[in-house]
This record gives structure tokens, C-alpha cells and sequence, in this order.
């Protein structure tokens, strides 16, 4: 009989041909920088954040303002990231992306060394993989707005609360400190789900051991105190520099956009339940055997209330956006990952989902749907820093990005519409913003009965245009300069203003 080798031997064996865990990671981040630069912004919300970034940086970095507006839809934290990235790297998609690309690392390296710690290192690795070529993630990694970071945050913060409790008798006051952390970050990054949802999560889970006294613990004053050290002083400033920030941030934008109908993105509630298996693909397909063989070593309790409870809390609202339920993929492609682990399958899968998650962003990067990024720089090539810019009637919020705008742009659309307050659009937002500073509102947003007034002072006026847009009467003097893709480049050089001006 041919003797077989000590399973310590094999291991040890097996361990050698596997990266360590720095490496690990560090490949984890080259494969989420590896093309996030390739495709310009989409739109509306990578033009969006990647402008206020981009304002920021040359504001005050502390408001942030979308053309000149200032923004509170969201908190600083993705912008202050961006702008570190374009202030080491320029101002490009890529250091407009270096926030999500933060958030992801930090979802699968917290992925990656909880499971490398529970379950062991091979079956760790082959969980990562998975979750970093599923689409969802990739992508997600990449889109410039707020979800993965605080996605990111969420399971950063959920893990080191479990780490924290894992003895029943006692609470790991270093970890329960890193949780109250994250989730100060995760409130800077978007709002009042970066405390609520680890708190959702791992609060209920140790309610159904009858752990009360750990569950009591998690609210150690030091660990509040840390909370509230990083999270609370740019909310309290916003307040004292603008009255009225808190209820429009905290009950506006939290409160009434989960409680009331009305907003965009109406779906139904199941919604995440059928589109989280598209959405994880090809992996999904391994979903029947993860549910029924429970995995060894994992909190599989923890797991399932995490995955039932991120998912039916964002569930309840009417508007349903697909990022929002980015914190239930962790406890997913733990399942998922190891239930792949123990066959062999993956090896053959693994690289065809790589192949298909690069072709997803080269499709992208081809199509540019709703991209602005022409009109931009054409705009870069002959506009003078004097000249006046015009969005008609559009969000057109790629454009002072790539063109490097030093001053905003004016907004000519029907600003005086009796239903403007009660849509839920870029106009709205702009509208909302001008709130905050009627004397620049006044500047930026211009009604369109006042569109004549544009070319009453001598100089260059650039018009930026829907294709199907052509100019009114009052505005019969531009010239077509550039078409592009998405949209019109119009130009008026006004060298003496025209009869009606004051």
C-alpha cells in the first residue's frame, strides 16, 4: 500500500503555492485599479459626485457644491477621498473613482481575513475570488458615487462588532472600537445606514442568543465617544454655517425619501430578492448548495440575518436603486464562496467570470451612454476662462469636469414651475441647493423667459444643448460648434447686445 501523506505535510504543501495574505490584498487592489480609469463618467451620478469633487478641491473642502450650489444630498467623506486622489494623480475618471475603489477593497479584504481566520486560507482565497469577479462588485468598484464606500464601511464595521463579541463572556474593547470607527466613517460617507445597518445586524443577532449583557456592551461610552468624535463635527458645522441642514439632510434626505412615495426608481418590493442572483453571476448558480450544506466555522447565523436583514431593510422603500443593497454582498459570497470551495468547478469558472467583468467595462467605455465627455473637451480646446458657459435645460454635470471650468456654469431651465418642489430630479437637487444660497441661486439658475439677458453683456457665451434643442428667438444669434454624441456645443460672441437689453 502506498502510504499517504500526513495532512499537516499537505497543508503545508498546498499553503506554499497560495499568497500570502499582503499579497493577497495587494492583487485584490491591482484588479480593482486595473480599468478604472477606462471609461469616462456615466451619468448622472459619476458626473454628478465627480463634479463636486472636483469644486471641492478648489473650494474650501469643507461644502460641498455642485455648480457652485451648495450640495447635501450626501456627506463629505467620498468627496475629501477624490479629492486626495486628484490631487496625487489630476482631475480624470480614474481619481474621481478612487473612493469606490476604497470602499470594495475594504469590503473584500474584511471578507478575506475574517473567513482566512474562521474557515481557513484556501477556502478564504477562493471566497475572494469570487467576490471580486462578480460583476456587481467589480463594477461597483468602480462607479463613482457613495455606495461602495459605505458598503465597505458596513462590513468592516459588522465584522470587527462579531469579532469583538466572540467570546460570550467578555467584549473585546479594541474591536468593538474599530466597529464604532468604521461606522463614524460609513455615517461620513453616506449618512445615517452607516450605524443603523451594523447595528441591524449584529444587535438581533446577539438578542437571539440572549447575550444581553453584550449586547448592552456594544454602547461602551468610549466607543460612542469615537463615534461622535469623527462623525459629528462636519454635521454640526454644516448646521451652524447653514440653518436649516439638519432637518433637510437628516429628514429630507433620510427620513421622508424611506417613508414616503414620489421618489424616482419606483420598484416593487421583491426587487432585490430577483435581481441580487443576476446580479452575482455566474456564481449565483451555486446558490441551492450553499443553502443546503451549512459551512464549517461560519457564524452561518450571522451570515443569513445579515444577508435577510441589509436586503429587507432597503426592500420596504418604494425607490429601490441597485447599489443600495451592495452591504448584502458580503454575507452572499461568503455562502457562495464557500459552497464553490468545495468542489473544484471554480477553477475553470473563475476566469471566465474575470473575462467577463473586464468586457462589461470595455462595453462601457465603448458605448459612453449618456457621456458628455466630447462636449467637454471641446469646450477645454477654446473657451477662455472669461467666457460664460450655459446648460439649457439639461444635467450636463461631466462637462465643467472635463472642460476644467474655474467658474460655474449658469442653469437656464423653468425654475419658476409650481411643481419643481415636489419632483425628484437634477432639477429638484439644484433647486434644493439654491436653498442654501439664494445670492448664488440667483447667479447660477436662470429662468428660461430670461434667456435673452445672456447676451446683454458683450463677450463669449457657450451653450451647452440636448441634440433635439435649436435656439429661440431671443437667442438667434449662436452658431453650432460642436455636435457631439449626447449633445450640442452653441456659441454667441456678443460684441454689441442687442435691442431690449437694459
Amino acid at each position: 500500500m502506498t502510504p499517504t501523506a500526513p495532512l499537516s505535510t499537505t497543508t503545508t504543501a498546498a499553503s506554499t503555492t497560495r499568497p500570502g495574505p499582503g499579497w493577497t490584498l495587494a492583487l485584490l487592489a491591482l484588479w480593482l485599479l486595473l480599468t478604472t480609469g477606462l471609461r469616462p463618467l456615466l451619468l448622472p451620478d459619476e458626473g454628478r459626485y465627480a463634479e463636486v469633487a472636483r469644486e471641492m478641491l478648489h473650494g474650501d473642502g469643507l461644502v460641498p457644491t455642485l455648480l457652485g450650489l451648495p450640495f447635501f444630498h450626501k456627506p463629505p467623506l467620498m468627496y475629501w477621498l477624490d479629492i486626495a486622489g486628484m490631487q496625487l494623480l489630476g482631475v480624470h475618471a480614474f481619481a474621481a473613482r478612487v473612493a469606490p475603489a476604497l470602499g470594495a477593497w475594504l469590503m473584500g479584504a474584511a471578507l478575506f481575513l475574517d473567513l482566512r481566520r474562521r474557515v481557513g486560507p484556501r477556502e478564504a482565497l477562493i471566497a475572494l475570488g469570487v467576490m471580486a469577479t462578480t460583476p456587481f462588485f467589480f463594477i461597483g468598484g468602480q462607479y463613482a458615487n457613495h455606495d461602495m464606500l459605505v458598503a465597505g464601511l458596513i462590513t468592516v464595521a459588522i465584522l470587527c462588532g462579531q469579532r469583538a463579541v466572540d467570546d460570550p463572556a467578555r467584549t473585546d474593547l479594541r474591536w468593538l472600537l474599530a466597529a464604532w470607527g468604521a461606522m463614524a466613517l460609513g455615517v461620513l460617507a453616506k449618512g445615517l445606514i452607516g450605524v443603523v445597518l451594523p447595528v441591524l445586524v449584529v444587535g438581533p443577532w446577539l438578542l437571539a442568543q440572549r447575550r444581553w449583557r453584550q449586547c448592552l456592551g456594544l454602547m461602551h461610552p468610549l466607543a460612542v465617544g469615537l463615534f461622535l468624535l469623527i462623525a459629528a463635527p462636519w454635521f454640526v458645522a454644516m448646521q451652524l454655517r447653514y440653518p436649516g441642514f439638519f432637518d433637510y439632510f437628516f429628514m429630507e434626505q433620510h427620513f421622508r425619501r424611506f417613508a414616503q412615495v414620489g421618489f424616482n426608481n419606483a420598484q416593487p418590493a421583491w426587487f432585490y430578492v430577483a435581481v441580487l442572483p443576476l446580479l452575482t453571476l455566474p456564481w449565483s448558480v451555486w446558490l441551492p448548495a450553499a443553502w443546503r450544506t451549512p459551512p464549517q466555522g461560519l457564524q452561518r447565523g450571522l451570515v443569513l440575518w445579515w444577508l435577510v436583514a441589509i436586503t429587507g431593510f432597503f426592500s420596504m422603500p418604494t425607490s429601490k436603486l441597485v447599489g443600495y443593497v451592495l452591504p448584502a454582498l458580503p454575507p452572499l459570497c461568503m455562502l457562495l464562496g464557500l459552497a464553490v470551495a468545495r468542489g473544484s468547478a471554480w477553477r475553470q469558472v473563475l476566469p471566465a467570470a474575470a473575462v467577463l467583468c473586464v468586457g462589461l467595462v470595455a462595453a462601457l467605455a465603448w458605448q459612453a451612454p449618456h457621456s458628455h465627455r466630447d462636449l467637454g473637451d471641446a469646450l477645454a480646446r477654446q473657451h477662455q476662462p472669461q467666457d460664460r458657459v450655459v446648460f439649457v435645460d439639461g444635467a450636463f454635470f461631466d462637462v465643467p469636469f472635463y472642460a476644467g471650468l474655474t467658474r460655474p456654469p449658469i442653469v437656464l431651465s423653468n425654475w419658476n414651475d409650481p411643481n419643481l418642489p415636489r419632483t425628484d430630479n437634477w432639477r429638484k437637487e439644484l433647486f434644493d441647493a439654491g436653498r442654501f444660497d439664494p445670492p448664488a441661486a440667483a447667479r447660477q439658475l436662470w429662468r428660461t423667459d430670461q434667456a435673452g439677458a445672456l447676451l446683454c453683456t458683450p463677450g463669449t457665451v457657450w451653450f451647452i444643448a440636448d441634440l433635439a434643442w435649436k435656439p429661440v428667438p431671443a437667442l438667434s444669434g449662436l452658431a453650432e460648434v460642436y455636435k457631439g454624441n449626447n449633445g450640442v456645443l452653441w456659441r454667441a460672441v456678443v460684441d454689441t447686445p442687442p435691442p431690449g437689453c437694459p
